[in-house]
């Protein structure tokens, strides 16, 4: 199967290095930075299966028609990456990757419903620079039908391509598991407002009640909303329902020891990561995700929208904020007692 792999961050690279060692038929398309890096120094990869280096094809738009396309940009840059190879990937499959519940709407805007899968990655990756990768832990690839049912033969042939990066796991409710994972990358805010990695940030209990307080506010919304979370693997239902259902301070000595190990590489989160590259993150698709569903409901979003609202003035002043200002912030909306 020829592959178009489009976005040249943390998981976009990560899958192309790893298809191409495994033989398949890959090129990369990223930005100009990223095209004279690789096609200088190759794609290097370090973490936990080794240090190698990949060859592999890189251009700013894809040169020819693929027949799968994994698309591995962040949701605000879809629409132009799509439009940018719009007459290649016409009849291409689709495979999103993106977190939130967002990209597979958008990408319908352009291309048939029937070629798109959604797919929430599981594995987990850091963007040092250019060329330079670090895969931080191992995980699932889940992936899913976000409209019409599949038939085995279409999931088998993406499975063994797939299978290829990380195991496979075909998902029947992948709308409940995409909301699910909103959960999981919410507390990547913090990292971003703070500047830290999440095993500093997340070492620090007072920080890690403030996460709990996040999935309080997120879970309350979602049930106003009727969504119903579907568990992911190595992610449950009942790490949200049982950690919020604790007293906070015993929830967040919890919390802490659970992210403090994560990595061992540090790990920065997507959020943080976009920052650090001087581009705009994708906070409006995973906070402003429980904004946008608490105005749905008449309902209100008071500590995601405020740390909503921090990440953008981060993004715009190039200025973290310190432990004390986040808490003083946060105190005044929500319960972290």
């Amino acid at each position: 199967m020829r592959i178009g792999v489009i976005g040249s961050g943390a998981i976009g690279c990560l899958v192309a290095a790893y298809l191409k060692l495994e033989g398949q038929d890959v090129s990369l398309a990223g930005r100009a930075n990223s095209v004279e890096a690789i096609k200088k120094n190759g794609l290097q990869i370090s973490g936990v299966r080794g240090s190698f280096r990949v060859e592999i094809r890189i251009s700013e738009q894809l040169n020819y028609p693929p027949e799968l396309v994994i698309l591995a940009t962040k949701t605000q840059d879809i629409e132009s990456a799509i439009k940018n190879n719009l007459t290649l990937i016409r009849n291409a499959l689709i495979l999103t990757i993106q977190n939130g519940v967002q990209a597979d709407n958008i990408v319908a805007k352009y291309l048939p419903k029937e070629n798109i899968f959604s797919s929430i990655v599981m594995f987990g990756a850091t963007y040092l620079e250019p060329a330079k990768i670090v895969h931080n832990f191992e995980g699932s690839w889940v992936i899913g039908s976000p409209f019409d049912s599949r038939t085995p033969e279409e999931y088998l042939s993406l499975s063994k391509v797939l299978n290829k990066v990380s195991p496979v796991m075909i998902a029947e409710h992948i709308s409940g598991m995409k909301f699910l994972k909103i959960f999981a990358n919410a507390n990547n805010c913090l990292p971003a407002i703070l500047g830290k990695s999440m095993q500093e940030v997340f070492s620090d209990p007072d920080i890690s009640r403030i996460s709990i307080a996040i999935w309080k506010e997120g879970l309350e919304i979602v049930n106003k909303a009727g969504i119903n979370l579907v568990s992911l693997p190595g992610f449950p239902v009942e790490n949200i329902t049982k950690l919020t259902s604790l007293p906070v301070a015993q929830a967040a000595v919890v919390f802490s020891q659970i992210m403090k190990n994560l990595s061992k590489e540090p790990l920065y989160g997507s959020i943080l990561q976009s920052i650090m590259r001087g581009r705009s993150s994708e906070i409006d698709y995973i906070n402003g995700e429980f904004i946008r569903l608490a105005e749905e409901n008449n309902i209100y979003a008071p500590l995601n929208s405020v740390l909503v609202d921090m990440v953008h003035q981060v993004e715009k002043n190039n200025r973290f904020y310190g432990k004390l200002e986040l808490i003083e912030r946060t105190q005044k909306v929500a319960e972290l007692k």
